[in-house]
């Protein structure tokens, strides 16, 4: 294993060294991560219907009608131990013992250079996949793209290829995920572009289209040529119909607001709960079979279930419980720990809430209506569309999957609008809420990063004036006439910072020698300083300098202590920046990994 490693590394070195335009190089290898991307999709599918077989004893396709007939006490425990299961494995299989989803690609395409851990990828598609199995309510595409995203940062990482490059072959294995889990080609490629790489710049355009071909290729071969679902053939009845769709839009926007806010409130009450984090799937697997006892749909991806929305063969008041049960199911497995992503559930919260839509405004206005499947397919593209924050590619997967112009246009206006409210009253996707909570900030990007990456410790000088609390003042004036700095900082006895002290400070009593015995430091020093932690960046260090107006601040050991050990100057936090971007930039030349 180790040495056929070892040749296919010589082989692409080779490759580079042979061809050096990084064009023509992105292409090739576009070829060679959008298959692999593509295979990727297939083995998770696999694994996931195998479990499912193992377990539930159906498939994706057709788990509704098994669960019914299975007992009661393998629907509610099914869950439970899987869920034990998964949470096992992440906690001693995967770095940082939590699931990886697409916002650990968004991350690491803005502020890690396209970086991933291959052994991570594997693991996050290997805990994804039992836990959709078992019956959690998430998505596969997310897992998917998590793995093809992996595929392509193996390539570049093994090739020693830029920043740029990498990102750029990042994009190329998420793009071919899509495209390969929807069969559609178009999506795949904007999706790459609109979420993961985050710019639609030419040098990245022509490598991703290519992957996310290649990537449906490879599905179509192994699955045939098959749309994700089963979709009748729809359109408007008449362009009467759009001021429905725009309330459908404006339904579908709160209905995402309130799905991105339980899945976060839900994962903030399961990481109260005590115990061991690895026991959380467990509880949130027992929680999920007791829904599935009631309502089995929610169980697994739900493809299923949505295809029965669109073909209209749920009744008004299932389509509408069970708009609120996914939304229930999927927090609760996001929220305790399972693996797995939200694209596919938002759809099917957004056919249950556009088909039971569609079924009132048709009993409405019959004449006028094109029929609840068509607004089950506007209300999938509105929900997850805010949800994703990606409403070009959602409207084109709908677009590749209906393959009706009229339609889709309102499926356009359905996704404007459900984005504009999102926006509105949230603010962010689903994703950017996730890095959010994760206190990374996106909107810095790589120069940000650079900062965060620096620690002020790496940069205290530790030659710092300093004075006792009880430093007379004939002895403050002659400190200060000759300080380098003009300005001394008082500290306890046990080197607690107090205050810090300039000629100004001294204010009337500067010159005068009659109260030489009467004052002392701590009777004239500036109390509250700002000041820095050791631990903390210089991200942290320049908005603090920046509010206080200082050119230099005082360091300590922590905040509990305030142990005083040293100063932070604005010179050197400049310097330390130009420092750390000229080595990125050189190793960027170079191709250093």
């Amino acid at each position: 294993m180790a040495s056929s490693r070892t040749r296919l590394n010589r082989i692409l070195m080779r490759l580079r060294r042979i061809v050096r335009n990084d064009q023509l190089i992105l292409s090739i290898l576009a070829v060679f991560v959008g298959a692999a991307a593509g295979g990727g999709v297939i083995a998770i599918r696999e694994l996931i219907d195998l479990i499912q077989g193992l377990t539930l004893g159906g498939t994706s396709e057709n788990l509704i009608s098994i669960v019914f007939a299975l007992p009661w006490w393998q629907t509610l425990f099914t869950p439970a131990i899987g869920g034990l299961m998964v949470g096992l494995f992440i906690y001693y299989c995967i770095p940082g013992q939590k699931p990886l989803s697409v916002a650990k690609v968004i991350e690491a395409s803005a502020l890690q250079g396209g970086r991933m851990s291959f052994r991570a990828g594997i693991g996050a598609a290997i805990a994804s996949s039992i836990s959709i199995g078992v019956g959690g309510s998430v998505g596969r595409e997310g897992p998917a793209i998590h793995l093809g995203a992996t595929v392509g940062a193996w390539f570049a990482r093994t090739l020693h290829l830029t920043r740029s490059l990498s990102r750029a072959l990042l994009g190329c294995g998420a793009a071919a995920a899509v495209a390969a889990s929807f069969n559609a080609p178009i999506a795949g490629a904007l999706f790459a572009h609109e979420v993961i790489v985050g710019h639609f710049a030419m040098s990245a355009f022509t490598p991703i289209v290519i992957a996310s071909v290649v990537g449906t290729i490879v599905s179509r071969i192994y699955f045939g040529d098959v749309p994700a679902f089963g979709i009748t053939e729809q359109s408007l009845a008449s362009f009467w119909e759009f001021p429905a769709v725009v309330g459908l839009g404006i339904a579908g926007g709160f209905v995402a607001i309130i799905f991105m806010r339980t899945a976060m409130k839900t994962e903030d009450v399961m990481s109260k709960v005590p115990g061991p984090q690895w026991i959380n799937p467990a509880i949130g697997g027992f929680l999920i079979g007791l829904i599935a006892l009631v309502f089995p749909h929610v169980l697994g991806v739900g493809y299923d279930a949505t295809d029965l929305a669109l073909n209209i063969q749920l009744p008004l008041y299932l389509m509408v419980s069970l708009i609120f049960m996914k939304i229930l199911a999927t927090s609760i497995c996001i929220g305790s720990g399972f693996g797995g992503g939200v694209f596919t559930p938002s759809l099917m919260i957004g056919a249950m809430l556009g088909g039971s839509y569609g079924m009132v405004v048709t009993g409405i206005f019959p004449e006028l209506s094109s029929g609840p499947g068509a607004y089950t397919i506007i209300g999938m593209g509105a929900v997850s569309a805010a949800v994703l924050g990606a409403p070009i590619s959602t409207t084109l997967i709908v677009f590749e999957l209906t393959d009706d112009y009229p339609l889709t246009i309102a499926v356009m206006i359905g996704v404007v609008i459900s984005n504009v409210v999102a926006q509105q009253f949230l603010g962010k996707s689903f994703f950017s809420w996730q890095l959010e909570r994760a206190g990374l900030d996106l909107k810095g990007g790589f120069e940000t990063t650079l900062l965060r990456s620096i620690k002020v410790r790496q940069l205290v000088d530790k030659n710092a004036e300093t004075v006792s609390v009880g430093t007379g003042l004939q002895d403050l004036r002659h400190k200060l006439q000759f300080s380098e700095t003009g300005e001394l900082f008082v500290l306890r006895k046990n080197d607690e910072l107090f205050g810090t002290i300039t000629l100004a400070d001294l204010s009337d009593v500067a010159f005068d020698h009659d109260v030489d015995n009467l004052i002392n430091a701590g009777d004239v020093a500036r109390l509250h300083p700002p000041f820095l932690v050791q631990g903390d960046d210089l991200e942290k260090a320049n908005k603090v300098m920046r509010d206080s107006g200082e050119h230099f601040v005082a360091v300590v050991e922590d905040h509990e202590t305030m142990k005083f050990i040293g100063t932070l100057y604005e010179t050197e936090v400049m310097s330390a920046y130009n420092k750390a971007l000229l080595k990125v930039r050189h190793e960027e030349h170079e191709g250093v990994p």
